[in-house]
């Protein structure tokens, strides 16, 4: 059976760490001078576990097994966002790593090709998803073009900044891969606050956007009376409070909303605004709520733009992305079997980070799973969570082997002692137990592919 060596992961988890570190956080946005410096560290740990590396175009590693036949590809993103946790992707590439150095060391599943990969701008920098976009030809020339960071630095210039301008930009097979696998923690407390240790993943979240837009007139703060004023900041603090409250009279039990960006000009004490904008976005499981949500916006603007003074415009500010249900039977084989009968705690899971993430499902069996130790707060998913793109879903031949990994760790967890914890936070030396359960889990995944 192949071991992780458990010293050997952490430590390179903490030397990804470092690489941008900052506080109790990470600072490497994609393109940056940190995120180079890391995807070139992670090129030579590829190389070192004896796989084919490339750092491409856009700036993804890809890590190329040389072993023949259908592969298994592992991994998640490196850059961060401004101030990212520590483990938010990076949790994912290093377990592919090492799951991949751990399979070639052992005799029975040196032969298994197992490619590993740290996607580019998974963080939205220029373009969300950039690296595993450009991966599947989902890339534009069009989302090229216009790709601007917050602060104006485009993506060609980023490109060419990181000493990638003119390289290849790597495309991967559907014939090459039998599926694809992604660790990932938990961002959120819904597990830790319900005593929970394991969460499947049924379904992604649907997302929507928009931005308005508020014209109204600059003037002097101290001269230009209340009742002459067409104050843009005011427009949009009011839009703002009447959204949360008719939003909760139409939403669903798992709708959630967020106005996390806005732009005040001149942006200055003693000027009235003459312009703002604010940023919405909302997100269910269901399209049903989103609707509802529309409809309200439609109507605050139009009882707010008949009043005149200020100029309040809604615009879609991205692509919707639609719920995704799984309508395969992993979701509830995982639910009933990947845990021990006699420890159940487990729940069902909405994603709702990253729905942009669908388009991987143009992979074969796409899909995450979370590790998870039973002393930690760290999810593992035997291949329920699935990423469609629009209302695709994964190759269901592949879901058939997930599903029979579900199964099979189920009674391998039943051979294991599990030692029940409090709820307290873990340090992540403490989750070597996870990442041997998360790599046997793996392992038979992958013996049941070939």
């Amino acid at each position: 059976m192949p071991a992780i060596n458990a010293e050997r992961l952490l430590s390179d988890l903490r030397h990804l760490r470092s690489i941008g570190a900052q506080g109790r956080g990470v600072v490497r946005p994609a393109f940056s001078a940190k995120d180079m410096e890391a995807r070139r560290w992670l090129k030579a740990r590829y190389e070192e576990a004896g796989l084919a590396a490339t750092i491409d175009g856009v700036g993804n590693v890809l890590g190329r097994s040389r072993q023949a036949g259908k592969a298994l590809l592992l991994g998640s993103h490196s850059d961060t966002q401004p101030t990212g946790g520590w483990l938010d992707g990076a949790l994912g590439v290093i377990y592919a790593l090492e799951v991949a150095r751990a399979l070639a060391a052992d005799k029975a599943t040196s032969g298994l090709p197992v490619d590993i990969v740290s996607f580019q701008d998974e963080e939205s920098r220029f373009v969300g998803c950039l690296g595993s976009r450009s991966l599947i030809g989902g890339l534009t020339p069009d989302m090229e073009q216009g790709a601007m960071d917050k602060d104006g630095v485009s993506l060609a210039e980023a490109v060419q900044q990181a000493g990638l301008a003119g390289a290849q930009r790597l495309r991967v097979s559907r014939e090459r891969y039998a599926g694809f696998c992604e660790a990932h923690i938990e961002q959120g407390p819904n597990l830790e606050d319900t005593g929970k240790r394991i969460g499947v993943v049924t379904g992604i979240v649907g997302l929507r956007g928009i931005r308005f837009v508020f014209k109204g007139q600059q003037n002097h703060a101290g001269t230009t009376m209340m009742a002459r004023r067409r104050d843009a900041s005011t427009a949009l603090y009011e839009l703002a409070h009447r959204i949360n409250q008719e939003f909760p009279k139409v939403a669903g039990e798992r709708s959630v909303w967020t106005m996390g960006r806005l732009r005040v000009e001149p942006n200055a004490t003693s000027i009235v605004p003459g312009y703002a904008d604010l940023d919405l976005q909302f997100r269910d499981a269901s399209e049903a709520p989103l609707d509802a949500f529309e409809k309200v916006v439609a109507r605050l603007v139009a009882e707010m733009s008949a009043r005149g003074g200020v100029a309040l415009e809604a615009i879609p500010s991205r692509a919707p992305i639609p719920p995704t249900r799984s309508r395969h039977h992993l979701g509830g084989a995982a639910l009933g079997d990947a845990v021990h009968p006699l420890d159940r705690r487990h729940q069902p899971r909405f994603r709702r980070r990253q729905p942009r993430r669908r388009h991987r499902a143009r992979l074969p069996g796409a899909g995450r799973r979370r590790g998870v130790d039973p002393q930690v707060r760290q999810r593992l998913v035997a291949g329920g969570e699935i990423h469609g793109v629009q209302r695709r879903l994964a190759a269901p031949q592949a879901l058939d082997v997930l599903g029979d990994l579900a199964d099979r760790g189920a009674r391998l967890r039943e051979r294991r002692d599990v030692r029940r914890q409090g709820n307290a936070r873990m340090r992540p030396e403490r989750a070597v137990g996870g990442q041997r359960l998360a790599l046997e889990y793996v392992e038979i995944g992958v013996r049941q592919m070939f």
